[in-house]
């Protein structure tokens, strides 16, 4: 006799992939870092178009499994508010590598190393948020870690805070003045898409518990 998994479809599978989403976002903030470290003339982009394509196809699989499978482990608007919101993060990172590729030559120093690496702080607590629901859902413990989450993405606008700063005291150059608040508008979103995708996991465990 089949089970009600055979028949219906193993609803587990959708761990795996919300799972896979979260390390493809981790991947694309270290990514990031690395690129900032890099020369100039050793730059590329590659490892975020990797990212963005993984995240895309894992969207996208998700969005399939929602639609074959008669039974899932969470509720359906609650995997795809989770999908939804971990496909943006390395959308935004790749498009800040972009544009920060772009403008270098005209930039000028900026230190955006520190804030970078508060991204993949972000990212990194997340992907174990994603990871929790797989565990039995601890309310504890994922509280502790959004709780964490929004102390990164506190400090992280402060970081920003002070690039706008100095930017506002300090650049004449109109030109270069664009630039650089369109790069900290970019960081400071994806940083917020790590907070906006952690708070979703929050409230799946807070619903289920």
């Amino acid at each position: 006799m089949f089970s009600l998994q055979t028949i219906f479809g193993k609803g587990d599978k959708f761990y795996g992939l919300l799972e896979a989403s979260a390390e493809s976002a981790h991947a694309s903030a270290k990514a990031l870092i690395e690129l900032l470290s890099t020369p100039t003339t050793q730059q590329s982009l590659e490892k975020f178009k990797q990212a963005r394509r993984r995240e895309k196809n894992l969207f996208s699989q998700i969005s399939e499994e929602l639609v074959n499978t008669f039974v899932t482990v969470l509720d359906r608007e609650d995997i795809e508010a989770l999908n939804g919101a971990l496909y943006k993060i390395p959308k935004v990172v790749e498009k800040f590598a972009e544009r920060y590729s772009l403008a270098l030559g005209r930039m000028g120093e900026v230190d955006f190393i520190s804030r970078a690496q508060m991204l993949e702080q972000a990212c990194q607590v997340l992907e174990q948020m994603v990871g929790q629901l797989r565990k039995g859902m601890d309310l504890d413990e994922v509280k502790r870690l959004n709780d964490q989450l929004q102390t990164i993405e506190a400090e992280a606008d402060d970081q920003i805070l002070e690039l706008y700063r100095d930017v506002y005291a300090n650049e004449t150059d109109p030109i270069r003045y664009l630039v650089k608040t369109n790069l900290f508008e970019i960081l400071e979103k994806a940083i917020d898409r790590c907070r906006d995708a952690g708070n979703v996991v929050y409230h799946i465990v807070l619903k289920n518990s």
